[in-house]
């Protein structure tokens, strides 16, 4: 009887085509989730406080449509504000309950007169993934700067603001911070990596194989 013969990297093809396929999908969602990570964190250094005096206009109030709040539906409240300056500029006002129904919108108390409110600045309203036109009436899945100056015919700022102060209006703006969630997006990063990484480990463990032993 011939001796056994010796051990070679001898991988089935089914087997290097689905660790090669697990590995790759390893690193791209590995990458993605650690890009996710970074733009928050970038978000999060670039953030830019401002303070501004103006009056709102209610008769521009938009309702984005659903925004969570410890689990509860409701909306984010827009409203332009005029600046003494004649400048517009895009306020989210803060968080309210939905309603009983959707043909009835929530009310809330818009200050009459100047008032003085602080927030973030940012380049646009983070967009929803939107089914359909995304408006019906006063309520919009989106709110594009662009459209919005259209339909209500002013002038609007370069930016937008997410106002963090205080106003008697019964408003929630309880915001998440910029960076929040960045170390879950790095922590799903290092298991899809890992995922990558046990591929190659079960390939390379189970990849050798003994070749047979010579006959005669």
């Amino acid at each position: 009887m011939g001796a056994a013969g010796p051990v070679r990297f001898r991988p089935r093809l089914w087997a290097l085509l689905l660790a090669a396929a697990a590995c790759a999908a390893g690193i791209a969602l590995g990458n993605w989730q650690w890009q996710r990570a970074e733009e928050k964190r970038a978000a999060a250094a670039a953030q830019k406080r401002v303070a501004l005096r103006g009056t709102f206009l209610a008769e521009y109030t938009v309702f984005l449509d659903n925004k969570l709040h410890r689990g509860r539906a409701g909306y984010h409240v827009v409203q332009p504000l005029r600046t003494a300056s004649g400048e517009h500029v895009l306020v989210n006002r803060g968080w309210i309950a939905g309603g009983p129904s959707r043909e009835a919108l929530p009310t809330f108390a818009t200050p009459a007169g100047e008032v003085r409110i602080e927030g973030i600045a940012l380049d646009r309203f983070p967009r929803a993934l939107q089914a359909g036109a995304g408006r019906e009436g006063r309520v919009w899945q989106n709110l594009d700067p662009g459209e919005f100056a259209a339909w209500s015919g002013l002038a609007l700022a370069p930016y937008v603001v997410l106002q963090d102060s205080a106003l008697e209006d019964g408003l929630v703006r309880d915001w998440p911070a910029p960076d929040e969630g960045a170390d879950k997006n790095r922590a799903y990063a290092l298991q899809w990596y890992s995922l990558a990484a046990l591929a190659v480990i079960l390939l390379l463990a189970l990849g050798f194989r003994r070749d047979a032993p010579p006959s005669g």
